[in-house]
């Protein structure tokens, strides 16, 4: 009997690929996934718990979905299982389930591959029965999920690497996603060998510290990221290679000499670096300062001319002088970045820095970022608006907002757009010509037809 299954993911990529990964785990139970809450017989809330008011956000929806709930209930059909997973779950289960009576199961990032039984358990459940399953199991998950993974479409996500072993003063996911740990070498080729045999053209190969990775080879050695990229580089149909999220500790000469000799390997990276003033990074126990970040831009940037960057930024954190702040400033202006993602400094329970004292005052904090915001978006459009009259590879992935519009992924994770493609154009990639740029955005003309394992353009200032 099929049933319907409605999964709401929040925040990172490797949220993303654990929600397509509890589908495949509910899929042999008859579980099939549909868009919308309203008469699913089971709603996951996948959550992330990095930013403020993660928690609120969660309660907000199980409200909405309370509705639902009550709906299915009151049409004497069978009853909805309402769960919540993710980090929210591992950080605050017993919570949850004190605020919200309605919800039937909480389970952390860890033990999603033991759903099956946790719905038997709810099936089974009479009155206030209800599930919370936030260990770190002695299994490994990746090795009791299913073998075979289901079509993800042209771009896919594949976990490499889970866990932290950082400990930055301001960040959870230690506690919420435990220790590092890196997957077999083998069991990521076979995972990208099913992706690519089921459409997928491109691979972004994730982990909490992704460039950590050290996986068993099948020999009995060991495999850096590096290694395991020119293995995968070597898989017919598998044309662009990407990978986050990096910490710049972990950027190796092995990993820097793949973005020298690995057309397959996108020239774009995200390296988070948080903030340019040496005190606060050494407050943030980033374990790396301004000048050893620089030098691992200027061995990348070496090894492959046209590399561009994306990183993270948190600005106000306790104790950021203006001096700091103005620190963080000159790196982006020295360094440059075509993407970002910025924050205004919010504490986290639990966490180092929210007990830290010198919290900084909100209106100074609203300032700080409303200007390095300012700063990155310029630095971005400025990078679009120079791919003007350059020749791109794209790779088409969906349609457009216009009718006849199809919308498709720069090597350096642009959109561009372009008319006048047939349907039969979507998952390949063809050659534009850049026409038109937007700030987040490019639109672009066709060159020439299709092309297959063509190398990617490396020639964008």
């Amino acid at each position: 009997m099929t049933k319907k299954l409605f999964v709401k993911t929040y925040g990172c990529q490797m949220n993303v690929y654990d929600s397509q990964r509890m589908q495949d785990v509910l899929a042999p139970l008859g579980y099939q996934p549909v868009d919308d809450a309203a008469g699913a017989d089971m709603v996951i809330l996948n959550t992330c718990h990095i930013r403020e008011k993660a928690a609120e956000k969660v309660f907000s929806d199980l409200g909405r979905i309370r509705k639902h709930k009550k709906a299915k209930e009151a049409n004497g059909t069978d009853k909805m299982i309402v769960a919540v997973a993710g980090c929210v779950a591992q950080a605050e289960g017993a919570e949850l389930m004190r605020r919200e009576p309605m919800v039937d199961m909480v389970f952390g990032p860890q033990t999603y591959h033991r759903l099956p039984e946790m719905v038997a358990r709810a099936n089974r459940a009479v009155g206030r029965d209800r599930i919370i399953d936030t260990d770190f199991p002695a299994e490994e998950k990746f090795d009791h999920l299913p073998q075979q993974v289901s079509r993800q479409g042209y771009s896919a996500f594949l976990a490499i690497q889970e866990g932290c072993d950082k400990f930055c003063t301001f960040c959870v996911v230690p506690y919420t996603r435990g220790a590092e740990y890196s997957r077999p070498g083998m069991d990521i080729i076979n995972e990208a060998r099913q992706l690519v045999e089921k459409g997928t053209r491109e691979i972004t190969l994730l982990g909490q510290n992704v460039n950590a990775y050290h996986g068993d080879g099948p020999n009995g050695g060991e495999w850096t990221l590096g290694r395991l990229l020119r293995e995968l580089s070597e898989i017919d149909g598998l044309d662009r290679i990407r990978y986050t999220t990096s910490h710049p500790r972990d950027v190796d000469d092995d990993l820097i000499a793949a973005h020298r000799d690995l057309p397959k390997l996108m020239p774009f990276l995200h390296l988070p670096i948080q903030a340019g003033s040496d005190r606060v990074l050494q407050a943030m126990n980033r374990k790396h300062d301004g000048a050893s970040y620089r030098e691992i831009v200027t061995k990348l940037k070496d090894a492959c001319p046209d590399l561009a960057l994306s990183s993270d930024f948190i600005v106000g954190f306790p104790g950021e002088s203006d001096k700091d702040f103005e620190d963080t400033m000159q790196m982006v202006r020295d360094i440059t970045f075509i993407q970002a993602f910025s924050f205004k400094y919010s504490p986290r329970p639990g966490t180092p820095a929210s007990a830290m004292e010198l919290q900084v005052p909100e209106p100074v904090k609203t300032e700080r970022i409303m200007r390095i915001q300012a700063l990155l978006a310029e630095q971005q459009l400025e990078f679009n608006r120079n791919c003007l009259g350059r020749e791109m590879d794209v790779l088409l992935e969906r349609h457009g907002k216009l009718e006849g519009q199809l919308v498709g992924k720069s090597p350096y994770m642009q959109p561009v757009h372009v008319s006048g493609l047939p349907e039969s154009a979507l998952g390949q990639i063809v050659r534009l010509k850049i026409t038109e740029a937007l700030p987040n955005s490019l639109g672009g003309e066709l060159v020439d037809a299709p092309v297959q394992n063509r190398d990617s353009e490396r020639k964008i200032a």
